[in-house]
């Protein structure tokens, strides 16, 4: 949001820069009260009939870039969050949480990259059975979803990531999934074959899929 005079300047109509203004504030409203992200339509549903809601959500975003808060898209939601450079100063007492099991983090991360997969496919890429309470713990954080069932045999359901993992994990979209060689650099890539199927090639299908996903649902 550049301000009234920038907005002026790109409108004549003193009637259409008053709503623009209007929609403009009201959109700042609805994202700063709610606790979640909020998608485009839903947004779009408070604002007058011939908004345009990305243009604003972008004329807000700029407006805050450089602010102490930002706003930020994850998946299909905007919201507000904190500026990244600032977040340690608001954290004077660290938090101390429960950390995933290491066949908890395997399994996200099969998912992650890998979805839609199916829980037999999770075991082959693992080498290992994977307990139904592994998932039940992905999914109680809100990081995974059941998908479609697969058409074959048996039909079985298939695991896909949540918006919320994307805002948990501070992605925009799958595409921003950091690569093997990022992994390996991070420490995170053993020698094992638990993760050889990651690779930027797959993550076109895999967004594809979730947003086929999104569609159907």
């Amino acid at each position: 949001m550049s301000g009234p005079d920038g907005m002026i300047q790109e409108i004549e109509n003193p009637e259409e820069v008053e709503q623009r203004l209007c929609d403009l504030r009201l959109l700042e409203a609805l994202l700063f009260a709610s606790a979640d992200p909020l998608d485009e339509e839903t947004l779009g549903r408070r604002l007058t009939r011939d908004a345009d809601v990305r243009a604003l959500l972008e004329e807000l975003r700029v407006h805050y870039a450089a602010r102490g808060v930002n706003l930020i898209r994850t998946g299909a939601g905007w919201s507000f969050r904190t500026a990244l450079d600032l977040a340690p100063l608001l954290r004077p007492e660290e938090e101390v949480s429960k950390k995933l099991s290491r066949a908890a983090i395997e399994t996200l991360a099969i998912i992650a990259y890998h979805q839609p997969v199916t829980r037999a496919e999770i075991e082959a890429i693992r080498g290992v059975a994977t307990s139904k309470g592994t998932l039940d713990i992905l999914m109680e954080n809100g990081w995974i979803r059941p998908g479609r069932r697969r058409e074959t045999p048996g039909r079985p359901l298939t695991w896909i990531t949540t918006d919320h993992f994307l805002d948990h994990f501070g992605l925009e979209t799958l595409r921003d999934l950091p690569g093997v060689e990022d992994l390996r650099a991070a420490g995170l890539l053993d020698s094992r074959p638990v993760l050889l199927g990651i690779g930027g090639a797959g993550l076109e299908d895999a967004e594809s899929s979730e947003n086929t996903e999104d569609s159907d649902t």
